[in-house]
């Protein structure tokens, strides 16, 4: 027999018995589908004790809510289930839950978290006709055998839009205070209220803590509350001459309650499970919708319309000076052909000089005295005060007669070369042909944003982002690397503004949805944060990182349930992945990318499906629910039980006592506690489903944790990354692991705490001695500390690996500065020529030509420096060393030009500079001013 409770209106709980289970042999599998029954004995119609249109179906074990569902159980379970004996009920069991009582049940799953489901062995008692069938209590229990219990978790049910839980749970023996300390329960729901007012199904069910029974006197009350958690009485109960049973208003004389269960023990050594179903017709917790979310994110990101184009402008005053050029060069060709054209077209030759000045001279009188010449220049002068506005910005007088002449001539010398651009596009043949140009990639400036990063050129960094920002206004991943750049600077709100426009251009981006969510969470605005998480978990259900993101702002609002809810979730989509990943590999047989492919297309069906279904607005309507019990595997024979205890024994005991362990409540003890050690309170309390045993979990060497601690290291969140740090640390799967170190010496050294960080680096080589991230980062530790010898030998040794770090090209730049700076030119151009083969940039261009001038190799050097040159003309070293290559090379008119952009730039360089100076001397010029 196997018994639950369940809140029912009033005090008192409703009991679901199933009774009379089947004992199955061994050697066959339970049908699947295979038809539910009823509860009701004694239907002789055939069929009739058959649910209409419910089957058990049963489903991947993985996919259950019990403790049974790791890979390593797939076999137990298999035995269990098809070779060993077991006893099947197949039944299903509905009862009626009105609001009150599903608020009851709500309150008492949060308090209490497990649920006790009894299970009893009673033999059928035939009772003599002539007698009263009634049995005294001492009788009771002497039928009661093989008392067991299971901790069914029904923490599930309290998620947002979950209905249904299913799973496999190890049933205990029963103990009075192991089942006090899990599920706060005072009563046996066999022992104490009685198995034959259970059979007869004539009472409504035991009382829990929360709905306690109405005492019938003081002294019955006090009993209760004196009662020791574990279980045994306190010396005050010994001393009393009679206590009153928890179930009976009898005295009885030193009752005891049950410590030792030796029938029940053997449930533990042979492993015994039963499969329970439990289905809600409406979630307890309502669920938002999709479209309700979409809505609010579109809410707190409104469309912005397009900003309309300024006509005016500088580019609109010059374009229209252009057009009046041109009109008024037509009407002048017209009036000089009018006035000469016949006379040009009888000469065969040539107009001679003489000719075309005397014609000049008459064309002017003409024009004069025509008017034509004052209407020419009225025509001009509006396109000139535009220029002069738009352009040189210049609306107020003048101060002083001096400043005005120069600002005359300065504009007389702008609209004469404007003038001569618009004739010569009259004038095509004349034209010559553009001076090319290259123009830098949205991958080049990325990399020279990160470049600028890198060397604390933050200035320089925003330029480039912003460039890329002018160029693909509505490209989001510009957006999101400009607010990536604003976290690394610790300016949030202008990340945000960033974030939120990239989200606006795609209302379904994920990383904008979470990134959105992180700044929220960072500028303290939690209601929006829990919509965008949610949001991001509602459009991709398989994101292993929008759950884990969704989990840490549940325990910032120190909601233990949704938390786990949102890190059990994130876990088991990363363990799909990880099964999933090595079953596409088969089935593909071919290129990898295939394999990818096919991986995505699963990824995809699932996030259709979604992981928990639908849920209501409202929490007030009544709701039913329907607990259902699968098959059981019991085995009572000597011969099986022995055979199930040695050989599943180490496993069974490991996973059994796992889920249990750090079940306790310290809600009382969290309120007095610092924040750090809550946070490590919270991770050690989490149950076995959310923490499963490290050998249960493929080795896929990565949390749920490291993967979103990769994201916001992507992003420079790292004012949320020590939070996710933390986690990682006490993960049974992570842990102190060479990753956790190596992210914790990056958020260090950002902050350039050298000392912290060598510490962290010494433990990550510790655990991976061969591992190039480790000697890359210790290179550039040294590197910015001014240790280079030590950076030389960290950085040639990660260059010495098969497997290449993550940022081999700082560590390409750094290791040819410190070649160039030991006079090692020709290491030093060997190692910037490798930076160029992967990662072409001005700096890489650069030390290669500063090697090659060095090696006096003028050539080389001068083609280096025109590349660095040409992918950013405003470095000033570059100038620098390309005036010093034209007066070696004696080209006197490019050594001052190159010179002067050098000076213009400000080379902060001063030896470099005096390096010139002597150069300069030595060749007799390349500085104008002497």
């Amino acid at each position: 027999m196997v018994g639950m409770q369940v809140p029912s209106v009033g005090e008192k709980d409703y009991t679901i018995l199933f009774k009379n289970g089947n004992l199955k042999v061994g050697g066959e599998r339970e049908p699947i589908p295979r038809p539910k029954k009823w509860p009701i004995a004694n239907i002789l119609a055939p069929g009739a004790n058959n649910i209409p249109d419910e089957f058990i179906v049963g489903g991947p074990y993985e996919e259950e809510e019990g403790e049974l569902n790791h890979p390593e159980d797939r076999e137990f379970r298999n035995q269990a289930e098809c070779v060993k004996k077991r006893i099947v009920w197949d039944l299903e069991s509905r009862c009626y839950l009105d609001p009150s009582a599903g608020v009851n049940f709500q309150k008492r799953i949060a308090d209490c978290r497990l649920w006790p489901v009894e299970i009893t062995r009673i033999p059928l008692v035939a009772v003599p006709k002539g007698k009263a069938a009634k049995i005294d209590k001492t009788e009771d229990e002497s039928l009661l055998s093989f008392h067991g219990v299971a901790y069914v978790n029904m923490v599930p049910l309290l998620y947002p839009g979950v209905k249904r839980i299913r799973g496999a749970f190890h049933v205990y023996p029963y103990l009075d205070s192991a089942v006090f300390e899990k599920t706060k329960c005072l009563f046996s729901l066999f022992r104490d209220t009685g198995h034959h007012n259970m059979t007869l199904n004539n009472k409504g069910g035991i009382n829990s803590p929360l709905s306690k029974p109405v005492a019938k006197n003081l002294k019955e009350e006090k009993t209760m509350k004196e009662k020791d958690i574990d279980g045994k009485p306190r010396p005050i109960e010994m001393q009393a001459p009679s206590i009153r049973s928890q179930s009976s208003d009898t005295p009885l004389e030193g009752e005891t309650p049950v410590t030792h269960n030796p029938e029940g023990q053997q449930y533990l050594e042979a492993g015994t499970y039963i499969v329970l179903e439990i289905e809600l017709d409406k979630a307890l917790v309502p669920k938002r919708l999709p479209e309700e979310l979409a809505e609010r994110v579109k809410e707190m990101i409104p469309p912005r319309p397009p900003l309309t184009r300024r006509r005016g402008g500088a580019q609109k005053a010059v374009s229209d000076y252009h057009v009046q050029i041109k009109n008024i060069s037509k009407a002048i060709l017209d009036e000089y052909h009018r006035m000469f054209g016949k006379q040009v077209a009888k000469l065969e030759h040539e107009v001679d000089s003489e000719t075309l000045e005397e014609q000049k001279c008459q064309l002017n009188y003409e024009l004069n005295c025509s008017g034509k010449y004052f209407s020419f220049k009225e025509q001009l002068k509006h396109a000139v005060v535009k220029i002069v506005r738009e352009k040189y910005l210049r609306t107020a007088s003048f101060e002083s007669q001096e400043e005005l002449q120069t600002f005359i001539s300065e504009l007389y010398v702008f609209l004469v070369d404007q003038m001569h651009v618009a004739l010569n596009q009259t004038m095509p043949d004349d034209i010559q042909g553009p001076i090319p140009t290259i123009q830098s990639t949205s991958e080049q400036l990325r990399l020279f944003a990160y470049e600028a990063e890198v060397n604390e050129n933050y200035g320089m960094a925003s330029v480039y982002y912003e460039e890329r920002l002018v160029r693909e206004p509505h490209n989001l991943e510009h957006w999101l690397d400009y607010g990536a750049f604003c976290l690394l600077i610790e300016d949030n709100t202008k990340a945000q503004e960033c974030f939120r426009k990239a989200l606006s251009l795609n209302e379904s981006h994920i990383d904008s949805l979470l990134l959105c969510g992180v700044l929220a969470v960072l500028l303290e605005n939690y209601e929006q944060a829990e919509i965008f998480f949610e949001d991001a978990t509602c459009l991709e259900p398989t994101s292993v990182i929008a759950w884990t993101l969704l989990g840490l702002y549940y325990e910032i609002q120190n909601n233990d349930i949704r938390m786990e809810m949102a890190f059990h979730e994130a876990f088991k989509q990363l363990q799909a992945r990880a099964l999933q990943t090595p079953a596409a590999k088969k089935k593909s047989m071919g290129t990898v990318s295939n394999a990818m492919e096919n991986v995505e297309e699963k990824g995809k069906m699932e996030s259709t499906i979604g992981p928990w279904g639908a849920g209501n607005n409202t929490n007030n309507e009544s709701s039913s629910t329907a607990v259902k019990a699968e098959p059981l595997a019991d085995e009572f024979g000597e011969e099986s039980s022995k055979l199930q205890s040695e050989s599943r024994e180490p496993i069974t005991l490991k996973q059994s006592l796992d889920p249990i362990i750090g079940l306790n409540t310290s809600s009382i003890v969290l309120k007095d506690a610092t924040l750090n050690k809550k946070e490590v309170s919270k991770c050690q309390d989490l149950p076995a489903f959310l923490h499963p045993p490290p050998s249960s979990v493929p080795q896929t060497h990565i949390t749920i944790f490291m993967e979103t601690i990769r994201f916001l290291m992507k992003v420079n969140a790292v004012q949320y990354v020590h939070r996710v740090l933390a986690h990682e640390l006490l993960c049974p799967q992570g842990g102190p692991s060479c990753e956790y170190y190596l992210v914790l010496a990056q958020t260090h050294l950002l902050k350039k705490d050298f000392a912290k960080t060598e510490e962290c680096l010494q433990q990550a080589a510790q655990m991976d001695y061969l591992n190039p991230n480790v000697w890359g980062l210790k290179g550039h530790l040294y590197f910015l500390s001014g240790n280079h010898a030590e950076a030389k030998a960290c950085y040639e040794r990660t260059i010495s690996f098969v497997i290449d770090a993550t940022e081999m090209h700082f560590i390409f730049l750094r290791l040819g500065l410190i070649y160039l700076e030991e006079k090692e030119y020709e290491k030093a151009k060997k190692t910037y020529l490798q930076a160029c083969k992967r990662s072409p940039s001005c700096l890489t261009w650069l030390g290669v030509g500063i090697a090659c001038y060095r090696l006096e190799e003028l050539t080389e050097a001068e083609d280096a420096l025109s590349e660095a040159n040409a992918l950013n003309n405003y470095n000033a070293e570059v100038w620098a060393y390309l005036a010093l290559v034209c007066l070696k090379a004696g080209r006197q008119l490019e050594a001052e030009q190159a010179y002067k952009y050098t000076l213009k730039l400000k080379l902060r360089d001063e030896i470099l500079l005096a390096e010139i100076h002597t150069v300069q001397e030595m060749v007799g010029f390349g500085n104008p001013s002497f």
